[in-house]
């Protein structure tokens, strides 16, 4: 099953500002960094359940090589993208409610 994906507007700044930096430091780290997002993305689009809740409805997946999770929730063929968020951050800020 595929499911329609909306993604919180703070979340992609998250994502774009991660982007950004990546790039500014090593040119094509912040390519490898989108492919990075992308591929996790597709993971949780094919199996949404597969990771493990944390608070409340929300759930977590780690991308690979880079310190930034994706925190989304389940709403019968809808992911909701909550946060794309560093792991170093406060992550009370993680958990953001749908629009």
């Amino acid at each position: 099953m595929s499911y329609a994906v909306i993604i919180h507007p703070e979340a992609e700044k998250e994502y774009l500002d991660a982007c950004n930096w990546y790039e500014q430091e090593t040119i094509g780290l912040g390519q490898r960094f989108k492919a990075a997002v992308f591929k996790q993305l597709e993971q949780i689009n094919k199996n949404p359940e597969a990771y493990s809740q944390k608070k409340g409805s929300y759930r977590e997946s780690r991308t690979e090589v880079f310190p930034y999770v994706i925190v989304y929730t389940i709403n019968k063929d809808l992911l909701y993208i909550a946060a794309i968020y560093h792991t170093s951050r406060n992550p009370v800020k993680k958990y953001r409610k749908p629009l």
